[in-house]
């Protein structure tokens, strides 16, 4: 049995999807862009300041299904220019301290402009 999750400090999906599901001891999250949860916005112009959004977003939504970042297992990551890659690991560090498997790859376009996408398996508390 699965169990949405859903948080309004984190922004509403944009389309016909959960912010996360649980399933047993483990949190998938949808994957989450730098939106800004009051005004549904983009927030930041740089890779910097759109990495630190998405991964308030990320805490956002794990802490609302009762886990938080270092409970993380494997992330998945999406850039939109693979030359952003040392800032985003820069900030990514920060936030994932205790270094889940991951996958980062670049891709053409991402929802809404964002440069970064990032999304999150992690085991509840």
């Amino acid at each position: 049995m699965s169990i949405k999750v859903s948080t309004n400090k984190a922004p509403a999906a944009i389309g016909p999807y959960s912010q996360a599901v649980c399933v047993g001891n483990l949190i998938f999250t949808s994957g989450q862009i730098p939106l800004n949860p009051k005004t549904g916005l983009i927030e930041g112009e740089n890779i910097t300041e759109q990495t630190h959004r998405v991964c308030k977003n990320l805490q956002a939504v794990l802490e609302s299904a009762g886990s938080n970042l270092e409970k993380a297992v494997k992330t998945v990551c999406f850039l939109n220019d693979m030359a952003d890659f040392a800032a985003f690991n820069e900030v990514y560090a920060q936030y994932f301290t205790e270094k889940p498997a991951r996958s980062c790859v670049a891709v053409k376009d991402l929802p809404k402009g964002a440069l970064v996408e990032v999304e999150v398996i992690a085991e509840k508390e």
